[in-house]
């Protein structure tokens, strides 16, 4: 099931489990509860403030994701339990541009259950199938092991990388990259594993 929100395909979303919700002010709370722990920041990049501030998600909210989407610029959802639909747990964003095209965080109570798997999973859907991409492509720290495993897991494959800073320092990050074709093929072999 999926509910138009406007005219830039900003769609709520359902897996199994999950509810994808577009991104709004009233998430800023949740997000500020779960989002500053070093185990969840670490690997994201350097432009994110650690320590993370008292205003920190009420600012990224307001001046730099919902404008994002104002302009058809980025996707931005909350990603809750289906059993409690109330419950901000995560956050997955789709972005337009050449080699950083998806990102996520989950708080650390749900991580390690597949969930994020399952999110990204519908991501790359709506990715190809709503907006129409043709390539996917998404930057890791190569120490970040759990979002390599996600990429693996869903077929994507290593095209490039180099050095980056993240906010645990300059570390070496790859490029994983999956076309709209190879995504098709993926999950018609693998639908019950994504």
């Amino acid at each position: 099931m999926e509910r138009w929100y406007d005219l830039r395909m900003i769609v709520e979303g359902t897996t199994e489990r999950l509810i994808l919700r577009p991104l709004e002010m009233a998430d800023a709370d949740q997000i500020q509860r779960l989002f500053p722990h070093w185990e969840i920041v670490r690997y994201l990049v350097k432009q994110v403030p650690w320590l993370y501030p008292a205003d920190g998600a009420i600012k990224y909210c307001r001046d730099v994701a919902i404008p994002q989407m104002e302009l058809g610029e980025a996707w931005h959802w909350s990603i809750r339990l289906r059993s409690d639909p109330s419950s901000l747990i995560g956050y997955i964003t789709l972005i337009k541009g050449e080699n950083d095209n998806r990102g996520f965080w989950m708080g650390l109570p749900w991580q390690g259950q597949g969930l994020m798997s399952e999110a990204c999973a519908w991501a790359n859907d709506f990715w190809f199938d709503t907006l129409g991409f043709a390539v996917l492509r998404v930057p890791k720290a190569v120490a970040n092991i759990a979002s390599r495993r996600i990429s693996e897991k869903q077929g994507m494959r290593l095209v490039g990388g180099g050095e980056k800073d993240y906010v645990s320092g300059r570390l070496p990050f790859d490029v994983w990259e999956i076309t709209a074709e190879e995504w098709r093929v993926w999950k018609t072999r693998n639908q019950n594993r994504a």
